[in-house]
């Protein structure tokens, strides 16, 4: 008796070994010795043709379905809801209308950011030396006016859409009216940040006048959006509220609106109709600003250069070298999109 106990023992031990080596479920080793001491001959269950292909999606088993699997949610089928056929990723396409870009048109394109900067630049110049008292705001006053008759007279010259009821005679009614009104608030304005201390001023000049250069619009600079408009010309007031006079302040408000408002009309008129006249025009802008940086600061005229720089050719070859890492995904887990004209249902 204790010989066939030892005997039973040892076999159930070599079955365990036996199933543990197969990798078969425990499931199956309980039927058999189920089976087993009912007296039966080890018969196991039988599973559904489906059932082994929903476990074949999970548990990687190759045994495939004898009921195709279908993408339709109309139809009950024998499978999970997490079942994924091995036909999913035949329609996978990669970096579908993907646009592959050239340097110099990257970097033709970056300048107009450069040219930003500089007028940014430019503004903040001017600003310094009339609060040294090295600029006249008669000299600048007239000199802005010159500039925009100038501006004005190309602008015309170029040619290009103009809309049906503008005439130059409303032009030149729109500008007194400017100068009018700015000339008659200057008092105001110059005073008007009396009870605010001068950092407060200057922080908030320069975080208005970095938000213009966030907000601008650089693919369609004319006319200049609203946001970055009224951001450049709030910190310009704010600006020319520390200068030391009332016409100070008008001429600084001036020279402000024919920078931040005239010119990109006049620059994007360019672009347009004289495409090779825009690369110029942006590097002298640049070289009068980082010039005129240059005789009130070395430092100041050095950072800007870098900047300038960075902008316009170090940003645009970052730009390609990270394009070769783009990778976007389409297949038929994508949103669908209608192509077709639906407009006739409108009516």
């Amino acid at each position: 008796m204790l010989n066939v106990t030892k005997l039973n023992r040892k076999r159930k031990k070599t079955d365990n070994a036996t199933w543990r080596e197969s990798g078969a479920p425990h499931w199956l080793k309980s039927d058999k010795d189920k089976g087993r001491r009912h007296g039966g001959a080890g018969r196991l269950r039988t599973l559904p043709t489906a059932s082994v292909g929903a476990m074949g999606a999970d548990g990687g088993s190759e045994a495939a379905p004898a009921t195709p699997w279908r993408k339709v949610l109309y139809e009950r089928q024998p499978f999970p809801d997490n079942y994924v056929d091995s036909r999913f990723l035949e329609e996978l396409r990669r970096n579908v209308g993907v646009r592959r870009y050239r340097y110099c048109a990257v970097a033709r394109e970056a300048g107009l950011v450069a040219q930003q900067v500089s007028c940014v630049a430019a503004v903040l110049t001017l600003w310094s030396y009339m609060a040294q008292g090295r600029l006249s705001p008669f000299m600048l006053l007239g000199a802005s006016l010159l500039c925009a008759l100038l501006g004005y007279v190309l602008y015309e010259a170029l040619g290009g859409p103009r809309g049906s009821e503008r005439t130059r005679w409303a032009d030149l009614q729109s500008a007194a009216i400017f100068l009018a009104f700015t000339f008659g608030f200057s008092p105001i304005l110059k005073t008007l940040t009396e009870s605010v201390s001068t950092d407060t001023v200057y922080a908030m000049s320069a975080v208005m006048l970095l938000a213009h250069l966030v907000s601008f619009p650089y693919a369609q600079p004319s006319p200049p959006g609203s946001l970055s408009l009224n951001a450049a010309l709030f910190g310009s007031v704010c600006l020319a509220s520390r200068l030391p006079g009332a016409l100070h302040a008008f001429a600084m408000l001036t020279c402000a609106l024919l920078v931040f408002a005239l010119w990109p009309c006049l620059l994007h008129r360019l672009r347009n109709r004289a495409p090779w006249t825009f690369p110029w025009a942006a590097v002298l802008l640049s070289l009068a600003a980082v010039t005129g940086l240059a005789t009130l600061s070395l430092g100041g005229a050095l950072l800007l250069v870098l900047a300038l720089l960075a902008l316009t050719l170090l940003c645009p070859l970052l730009l390609l070298r990270l394009q070769r890492h783009k990778d976007n995904i389409h297949g038929p887990w994508d949103e669908a999109e209608i192509h077709e004209d639906l407009s006739r249902f409108l009516h």
